[in-house]
């Protein structure tokens, strides 16, 4: 009769176990030795069975299979003592991180334009102008949030196919689309009824009105031809006029003609150089840039580059009877400029890279140094020095 090895586990035959070799017993471990169990670890303990795993502990099972999961190469975050099990430490504070970029903070450059009308009628510096014009400009970004959220939170699901609006907070679970409605109906209410109670009631009409037809672009306008360039270009167009109607200045025909037509070049020179680079890539753009054929798009931006500068010029060239004393003709001077900024700017549109304007703008040295020497004409201009 053969004697059987005092370790083997009953209903396991002697010798099954894959590590046995000569002179070794057949059921021990690499860890076994001299006086030790050989299905015993080094966590075995009293009251423990010794075939127990080595991190088996009472009230452990979760942590067992979160080690299983992980050795099965699923990405599984352990649970923080004191917050929600399964959340990464990174996401703390996430979504008020999401919330502020979905509010796209580099867009808010765009609002600067609240200063044009001030600075075109030379009341910039007089007054508490400039106290206004910074409430006029928080309530303007105000309602501009509450369309990038209502407009992430609606295209969630489209944004989520597209290669890049993937990775924007809502559309990447980061921001609820609940919470993102939410936020931004509160903005959209609560932006126009400030501005009738700080400014006047015609600042709040003309935001009521940015915010109707902005939510009406993200619903339906933003895909008809032509109508979706009047509408961006008007929302351009409604922050140079805002500050002019906050202070009571009366907006010339020049300005709005140069200012409307200056913000359509900028737009149609966007949309071009979006279809130019994009062409052929199926579902990597919007898809009304399928309708809109590149001669059309160029013959836009430089019918539009075109009567922005005549505007410019017909209103440089008006004194409105009013003899100038500057030392210079500051504002025959300014059109070099312009139309210097103008043209450096259709180089741009011209090669297809004319994304965003203010990325243009910064990231050209030249443009820059351009737009910064007609900024000084045209103050000089304005102040009669």
């Amino acid at each position: 009769m053969t004697e059987a090895t005092p370790l083997t586990n009953p209903g396991r035959p002697t010798g099954a176990a894959p590590r046995s070799g000569p002179g070794r017993p057949a059921e021990s471990t690499a860890r076994s030795g001299p006086g030790r169990p050989a299905e015993s670890t080094a966590r075995s303990g009293p009251g423990r069975p010794a075939g127990a795993a080595s991190l088996t502990r009472p009230g452990r099972s979760a942590e067992v299979e979160l080690l299983k999961q992980r050795g099965r190469g699923r990405r599984v975050a352990a649970p923080r003592r004191g917050g929600r099990p399964g959340v990464p430490p990174g996401r703390r504070g996430g979504l008020l991180r999401g919330l502020l970029r979905t509010a796209r903070p580099k867009q808010w450059v765009k609002n600067v334009l609240v200063v044009a009308a001030p600075a075109a009628a030379g009341r910039l510096f007089t007054g508490r102008v400039l106290t206004e014009l910074a409430l006029v400009f928080v309530l303007f970004t105000a309602c501009a949030a509450a369309v990038y959220l209502i407009n992430d939170a609606r295209d969630a699901e489209a944004d989520r196919a597209h290669p890049t609006k993937r990775h924007r907070p809502v559309a990447a679970g980061a921001v609820p689309v609940p919470v993102a409605y939410a936020v931004g109906g509160t903005l959209a209410v609560l932006a126009p009824a400030l501005a009738a109670w700080w400014t006047n009631p015609a600042v709040a009409a003309l935001l009521t009105a940015y915010l109707g037809m902005q939510l009406a672009y993200c619903v339906s306008l933003k895909h008809v031809l032509v109508v979706d360039l009047v509408v961006v270009t008007t929302g351009f167009l409604m922050r140079a006029m805002v500050g002019g109607l906050a202070l009571g200045i009366p907006l010339s025909r020049w300005f709005l003609i140069t200012t409307g037509f200056g913000a359509l070049f900028m737009v149609s020179a966007k949309r071009y150089s979006e279809a130019v680079q994009l062409a052929g890539t199926a579902g990597a753009t919007r898809a009304l840039l399928t309708e809109y054929t590149t001669g059309y798009l160029r013959f836009v931006w430089q019918l539009a580059a075109g009567v922005a500068v005549l505007g410019y010029c017909l209103w440089a060239l008006e004194e409105g009877g009013v003899p100038h004393t500057s030392l210079l003709p500051w504002r025959q001077l300014s059109m070099v400029a312009f139309i210097l900024a103008v043209l450096r700017y259709a180089v741009f549109a011209d090669r297809g890279t004319a994304g965003e304007p203010e990325e243009v703008v910064l990231g050209d040295r030249a443009l820059a140094l351009i737009g910064l020497a007609w900024l000084a004409m045209y103050g000089l201009a304005v102040a009669n020095w």
